[in-house]
C-alpha cells in the first residue's frame, strides 16, 4: 500500500514522450551549485518565489509565461504551484542553466504580531513535512530513485527579503538538474504529504 500515493502521482502526470531525449543529470544533494550549497538555494528559491504579487508569480501561472521573471545567473529556479490541481507549463531556457526545484516543500514564517524564535520556526516546518508518502521526478521519461535524501532543511531562519526582517524557515525536497544543454525536455515532478499534494509537468525548450 506504501506504493499507492507514488501509483496515483505518477497516473496524474502522465505525459506523452518527447520525441529527442536529452540528458539531464541530477546532482546529489550534498553537492554544490555554482559554488553555492543546495540548502543555500533553497532558500534563495523561496526569495525568489514571494518576491512577485499573485497576478505575476510564477508559482500561481497556468502555462508557464511568467518562467523567465526574476531569473539570473548560473541558476535557473522552477515554480511549484499553489493547491493541489495538477499543472502544466512550458517555457524556454537558455543553455547552460542547472534548474533547482521543489518537489514538494513548506515555509514557516514569523507571525506578524508576535516574535517567534528560530528553533520554533524549524520545528513547526519539520512537523509540516514528514516522511513523505509519495516523490516523484521523471525527466524525459527516465524516472529518479532515491529522492528522499534531497531533503533540504534550513539551518539558520533567513529573511524574505532584503528589506523585510520577517524570519522564515524552510523545510523540503529539492533537486538540481543540469547543466543542460541544448534540446526539449519534459519534466514530471511533484509529490505527496499528509496536508498537501503537487503534481506538476513543465516542456522546457533549452537553446
Amino acid at each position: 500500500m506504501r506504493n499507492l500515493p507514488l501509483f496515483v502521482l505518477a497516473l496524474l502526470l502522465a505525459a506523452a514522450r518527447p520525441a529527442l531525449a536529452q540528458a539531464a543529470p541530477l546532482i546529489p544533494p550534498t553537492k554544490p551549485v555554482a559554488g553555492v550549497a543546495q540548502e543555500e538555494w533553497s532558500k534563495r528559491w523561496w526569495r525568489w518565489a514571494l518576491s512577485f504579487d499573485d497576478e505575476d508569480s510564477p508559482v500561481a501561472d497556468r502555462d508557464g509565461r511568467y518562467c523567465a521573471s526574476g531569473q539570473e545567473g548560473a541558476v535557473w529556479f522552477l515554480a511549484g504551484t499553489y493547491g493541489s490541481a495538477r499543472t502544466i507549463r512550458s517555457c524556454h531556457v537558455p543553455a547552460g542553466k542547472t534548474l533547482f526545484f521543489p518537489l514538494i516543500n513548506y515555509i514557516t514564517v514569523e507571525p506578524d504580531d508576535a516574535d517567534e524564535s528560530c528553533v520554533s520556526l524549524k520545528q513547526r516546518a519539520a512537523r509540516l513535512v514528514p516522511a513523505p508518502d509519495a516523490l516523484l521526478l521523471e525527466v524525459n521519461g527516465k524516472r529518479f530513485a532515491g529522492l528522499e535524501a534531497h531533503r533540504q532543511v534550513t539551518r539558520r531562519c533567513f529573511h524574505l527579503s532584503d528589506d523585510d526582517d520577517t524570519l522564515a524557515a524552510g523545510n523540503g525536497f529539492y533537486v538540481a538538474l543540469g547543466p543542460l544543454k541544448k534540446g526539449r525536455y519534459t519534466l514530471n515532478f511533484g509529490g505527496i504529504l499528509p496536508g498537501m499534494s503537487q503534481a506538476v509537468t513543465y516542456t522546457l525548450n533549452v537553446d
